[in-house]
């Protein structure tokens, strides 16, 4: 039996996320941002609000998805990966989530790369948006999380009728971690 892979989560940080996509609710000057035409904001005394990204769903339909995270881990037993659009997590009440994530094998775009693999923490009120073609899994290691997704309204239906009925997916991978050859994968 080999000896379990085992991922540190580190903080969501912009650097921590850069390879996989894009932090988002990272500090924002709203005064600033106000003032710039990339980054249009408003600031007031009753509320704030700034351009934060603009969410690429590939040309389909965007969709908001709630949900909860129940699964504590440590163990890591499968990852997806998502084809042709972004996906936004971001954990709102019951306190944080870590997301593994890994970039895809460079001469085989449908395996993980176990070299990248990497855990961030994602805090409540913070949020991580990954690009086409990251493998994630998550985890609620403190308890049940409330969280929001946007995602592709297509790929959340070809993922749920996979899911629940058994159908072939097309706009999702997911992958074994045992079946790929790795040691057994789990969050410290």
């Amino acid at each position: 039996m080999n000896a379990a892979l085992t991922l540190s989560p580190r903080p969501l940080t912009p650097d921590s996320a850069a390879p996989f996509g894009q932090m988002l609710g990272r500090g924002i000057d709203f005064a600033q941002a106000a003032a710039t035409s990339d980054r249009p904001g408003f600031r007031s005394e009753t509320a704030d609000f700034c351009h934060e990204h603009a969410f690429d769903t590939g040309g389909g339909e965007t969709e908001i998805v709630w949900l909860h995270y129940r699964d504590p881990g440590p163990a890591i037993p499968r990852l997806e990966m998502h084809l042709l659009t972004e996906q936004v997590v971001v954990p709102l009440t019951g306190g944080a989530i870590v997301q593994i994530l890994a970039r895809s094998l460079t001469d085989d775009p449908g395996q993980p790369d176990p070299a990248s693999l990497a855990a961030l923490r994602i805090e409540a009120g913070q949020g991580l948006c990954m690009a086409p073609g990251i493998w994630h899994a998550s985890l609620a290691p403190d308890g049940e999380v409330t969280g929001l997704m946007l995602t592709r309204r297509s790929t959340t239906r070809d993922l749920v009728a996979h899911l629940r009925d058994g159908m072939p997916a097309s706009e999702t991978v997911i992958v074994d971690c045992a079946s790929l050859g790795w040691p057994p994968l789990r969050i410290a």
